[in-house]
């Protein structure tokens, strides 16, 4: 009887056995891949795996609130905005649709809330109270070449008048002197006086004509309307003094790619009342901008496009939270569109070179230090593959007192196939700062997103190999670069591709949080459109995956600098490092508002005192993240502190 059982289980075993290798013959491609993904999902989930590599979980939103996140800030409140305006979609701009989310990662609760404007590719930076400023956004979607059926373009209108300005409304028809075509504005356009100049005498020499820049198109369709040459325009309507005193002047006017145009409106967004509040518009419109903080609390705003689709050309303002209202700047100074800048220690802005789309390669694209007062710019040297700065990402590292940045990646101008592996370290504390190489990334990459953490290490993850992840060249790569060592460590690689409009931020329980991409294509073969992605993806770094962690607790919400403020915790003798870490504002590989600042800190019993250093331009008056770290690089979750 046990030699016949012996026999039966042999042949079910050889039967099962042919079986398998006969479906093997016929799917083995896919039995391979189903044990490997099953093989993979078991490591991925292994303890030992995840302590030392980190893990990632994917958040689908219900359908309700899902939308396409182009911009993400981190509120004081512990929840985020997520940002879509119009999301990258013609049909919900013509809607007038525009969305944004508060978004709780604790409780999971998702609202909508009611978003006043296009505020697709704006600029934001978060102020002293606690608001979010929100500068720019969209006017109009680009037409491509092929898509422009109306001959247009930009009309330079002249004031010769000395003695007042003039307005033309919407609609007025310019009709060229010599070609006699005839062309209307889309928008008013107030022309100022013209400026009387004088010699060193008083002797009065010549008018020089105030100018306004206006978008203007044909009335009719067609080839026939365009024009090739530069021409005179005279101004319909028009009598008199009005007449003789203003006028036109274009070059060619015809079928070509429209880009996007900016708008002038800014707003506040409340985290407690959850809602927007319109304030004083800016003096230029801009889409594509960037908003830095200033020590004194104001915020500069730089470049983007204007209102006729061409880049503002370097008149940037400042926003004053205390009236809402823009100035100019005294000085002008042309940027490419997103450029990355941030504010040192001396008052002074540093500029990496990096930047996120607009503008001539030869304009504003130098790195340096940038005196916005004096307008006196000095370059700083030794930037590796300078013409692949585009979509690149700058992170300031940790702790911010160093003044060491990180360059990473980036592509060519443009729609540019290039893309450099390399990163580019610079200490702005050295007597003649200067680039050098730091380790390199695996492969070329665009659009990489950089997150501080509260341990001193930054979280470099995502991007793509080409433009707008052509060719499926997403990268789905994390590394954590550790400063001290100047080295990248391979963890956990993420599940979700994201190159375009994508971006991340460092959450209060020392997760990070991973949103958008707008890839091209969904296909090798580019033939395919692409999809937003609408899925929020979260990495829980390995710290977070030991035994404990250290608690903080108690303690005053706000610190002035130069002041201290005891908490309480029971791990406080184990307590190495105590940072203060500035929240997020994070959209095109842009986010100037992320920086961790290290504390003194004494300890006594179950109490930890820390001191806020007294440097305004290091500590901008704000809300922040309070963490403190253990003997193993644990952090605790964060503590909310406003510096006033």
């Amino acid at each position: 009887m046990k030699d016949q059982a012996g026999l039966r289980r042999a042949r079910r075993f050889a039967i099962g056995t042919a079986v398998v290798i006969a479906l093997a013959g016929m799917n083995g491609p896919w039995l391979y891949r189903f044990g490997t993904e099953r093989y993979h999902d078991y490591t991925i989930n292994k303890p030992e795996y995840k302590a030392k590599n980190g893990h990632w979980q994917i958040v689908e939103f219900p359908k309700e609130y899902r939308q396409d996140t182009i911009h993400a800030v981190l509120l004081h409140t512990g929840k985020v905005l997520l940002i879509a305006g119009s999301g990258n979609n013609q049909d919900n701009f013509d809607k007038k649709q525009f969305d944004s989310r508060i978004w709780d990662p604790v409780k999971g609760t998702i609202k909508k809330v009611p978003t006043p404007n296009d505020l697709f590719c704006t600029g934001h930076t978060q102020l002293a109270n606690g608001n979010i400023l929100i500068a720019g956004g969209t006017k109009r979607y680009e037409k491509l070449k092929g898509d422009v059926t109306k001959a247009g373009g930009l009309m330079i209108v002249h004031n010769e008048n000395p003695d007042k300005p003039i307005t033309l409304p919407a609609g007025t028809k310019f009709t060229g002197r010599a070609n006699e075509k005839s062309f209307v504005s889309k928008d008013p356009v107030l022309v100022p006086r013209a400026k009387k100049v004088f010699d060193k005498t008083g002797k009065w020499l010549r008018n020089d004509p105030g100018i306004g820049r206006i978008y203007v198109e044909a009335q009719q369709s067609g080839q026939k309307y365009e024009t090739g040459t530069e021409d005179n325009y005279r101004v319909q309507g028009l009598t008199g003094a009005d007449a003789r005193n203003t006028y036109g002047i274009a070059n060619k006017l015809g079928l070509d790619k429209r880009d996007f145009q900016g708008i002038r409106d800014s707003y506040e967004f409340d985290p407690v009342a959850e809602k927007y509040i319109k304030v004083d518009p800016m003096n230029e419109a801009r889409w594509y901008p960037t908003l830095t903080t200033l020590s004194d609390g104001r915020i500069l705003s730089v470049s983007g496009l204007d209102d006729i689709g061409q880049l503002v050309p370097g008149k940037n303002e400042i926003f004053d939270p205390q009236s809402r209202t823009w100035t100019y700047t005294k000085k002008i100074r042309q940027f490419p569109t997103y450029p990355a800048l941030f504010l040192m220690q001396n008052g002074k802005i540093f500029y990496s070179g990096s930047n996120a789309g607009y503008g001539p390669d030869n304009v504003g694209r130098d790195p340096g230090v940038w005196d916005v007062d004096t307008d006196t710019f000095t370059k700083v040297p030794g930037l590796s593959d300078p013409n692949m700065m585009e979509t690149s990402g700058t992170v300031l590292l940790p702790p911010a007192q160093d003044e060491k940045y990180l360059v990473i990646g980036g592509g060519g101008v443009g729609e540019s196939k290039l893309a450099t592996n390399r990163t580019r370290l610079v200490d702005l504390k050295a007597d003649h700062p200067r680039f050098t190489d730091g380790p390199t990334l695996e492969k070329g990459t665009r659009y990489p997103q950089s997150s501080i953490l509260p341990d001193d290490t930054v979280l470099v993850s995502g991007g793509s190999e080409d433009y707008r992840g052509r060719g499926e060249s997403d990268i789905r790569q994390a590394r954590i670069y550790h400063p001290d060592t100047n080295t990248f460590q391979q963890v956990a690689d993420p599940l979700v591709g994201r190159d375009y409009h994508s971006g991340s931020l460092l959450l209060p329980d020392g997760r990070v949080m991973f949103f958008g991409s707008n890839p091209l294509f969904a296909d090798k073969a580019n033939t395919k459109p692409g999809v937003f992605e609408q899925r929020i993806e979260i990495y829980t770094p390995p710290y977070l995956y030991r035994d404990s962690r250290p608690a903080l607790s108690g303690g005053p919400g706000t610190i002035g600098r130069g002041a201290s403020g005891t908490f309480t915790s029971q791990h406080a003798s184990a307590i190495k490092k105590v940072r203060l870490i500035r929240p997020s504002a994070s959209t095109h590989v842009t986010d100037v508002d992320q920086r961790s600042i290290a504390l003194d800190f004494r300890t006594s019993g179950d109490r930890i005192t820390v001191t806020v250093p007294k440097n305004r331009n290091l500590v901008q008056s704000g809300w922040y993240m309070l963490f403190v770290d253990d003997d193993q690089g644990t952090p605790s979750q964060a503590q909310w502190i406003k510096v006033p």
